[in-house]
């Protein structure tokens, strides 16, 4: 494992946008300078997927990074879901088809994509654990591992099953670090007790911990007047010893400049950084109402076109904020997403959407909820 890299990778989930309406329709131009600025200040993972942004974030490596940079000056990462392959055959078929989109010969990484119980069913029905060893055997893929959604004793049965795989990648901030529901410390130490070195996803909980409440902002800067309020949330990742590789989705060039000016030699948290760390905990869940991360995984199935996280979003900041007129914001930011999506009444309750969410949340009954508030 390239132990050796600076901890900050670049997820690329999350990408600037020609048309914000439309996941698909990334801004090449602009990704180049980031891809470009991010390899310049001496960070190297590149983290993707099948399915993001709408299937086009595979194709975008290939223009953004692949044609423009030596081999040898990034490290690539990329995965197969479960959700798309129904045979053996399919598995190939979408790793062939992945070779092609990006322009590489082998991937540095490549994880089965969130693994939960029935995911990891679907994985071992289709044999895709000597699948991927098999393709590191021959050179295709250099480190293999995995993407885990579930609680921390079933990741346990999957490192004691596959002792083969080597690293996993968690959902880990200091938000989900006692989170009974995504067991982020739990997870994090039973892959220390496995010696699985640990990317992590969701450092910054989909924007979360970047759009904090007032009274934590306000702490954080107090504290630290020269750092953002993402750093706390990166640095507290970061700063755990089996940590090899932080992810953040960045989509402008200011998250770059950023993210990657703190990392450079990120400092460990310290005990007092800690407690105040603590004391967010407290203020951000008064403050959360639906725990949606914004990945979409819900949306490119959806037979009514529903905008679940961008309507969840706008719920959060409606039941946050009490001035009567950013209400009405919220309700008229509401109103414009129905001349491209469809409404959340619309939900016909066909279920797809929860069965891939990587959170569990019960999304139908949040979208009665939200259809309520703003459309009643």
């Amino acid at each position: 494992m390239m132990m050796n890299q600076k901890k900050l990778g670049f997820g690329l989930m999350r990408l600037p946008l020609l048309d914000p309406q439309n996941a698909g329709s990334i801004d090449i131009e602009q990704t180049k300078k980031m891809v470009d600025t991010f390899l310049e200040r001496g960070f190297t993972y590149f983290d993707t997927a099948w399915m993001y942004c709408a299937f086009q974030s595979e194709n975008a490596v290939k223009e953004v990074l692949v044609s423009r940079h030596p081999r040898d000056s990034y490290t690539l990462a990329t995965k197969l879901h479960a959700g798309f392959i129904k045979t053996k055959e399919d598995r190939d078929r979408i790793f062939r088809e992945q070779m092609k989109k990006t322009g590489v010969e082998y991937f540095d990484y490549y994880l089965l994509h969130d693994v939960r119980k029935e995911h990891y069913k679907i994985y071992t029905e289709l044999d895709c654990f000597s699948w991927l060893a098999e393709k590191k055997q021959q050179g295709l893929v250099k480190h293999i591992g995995f993407s885990f959604h579930d609680n921390a004793e079933f990741l346990d049965q999957v490192l004691t099953e596959h002792p083969e795989l080597e690293f996993v990648q968690l959902q880990l901030n200091y938000l989900d670090w006692e989170s009974a529901e995504v067991q982020s410390r739990k997870c994090y130490e039973v892959a220390v007790k496995h010696q699985k070195p640990v990317i992590v996803m969701e450092p910054v909980k989909g924007g979360t911990l970047v759009n904090v409440p007032e009274t934590t902002r306000k702490a954080f800067l107090e504290y630290h007047p020269d750092m953002s309020v993402p750093s706390w949330a990166i640095r507290f990742a970061a700063s755990l010893p089996n940590v090899m590789m932080v992810l953040s989705g960045m989509s402008n060039m200011d998250q770059i400049l950023d993210n990657t000016g703190y990392m450079a030699e990120p400092v460990l948290l310290n005990d007092e950084e800690l407690e105040i760390i603590k004391q967010a905990v407290e203020e951000i869940h008064k403050s959360i109402t639906i725990p949606c991360t914004g990945c979409s995984y819900c949306t490119d199935g959806c037979p009514q076109k529903i905008a679940i996280p961008k309507y969840f979003a706008l719920y959060n900041a409606a039941k946050i904020e009490t001035d009567e007129k950013e209400w009405k914001a919220q309700a008229e930011n509401y109103r414009s997403l129905w001349e491209t999506f469809g409404k959340a009444k619309d939900c016909i309750g066909c279920g797809q959407c929860e069965e891939v969410c990587p959170q569990s949340l019960p999304i139908i009954s949040h979208l009665k909820a939200v259809a309520k508030y703003f459309e009643d």
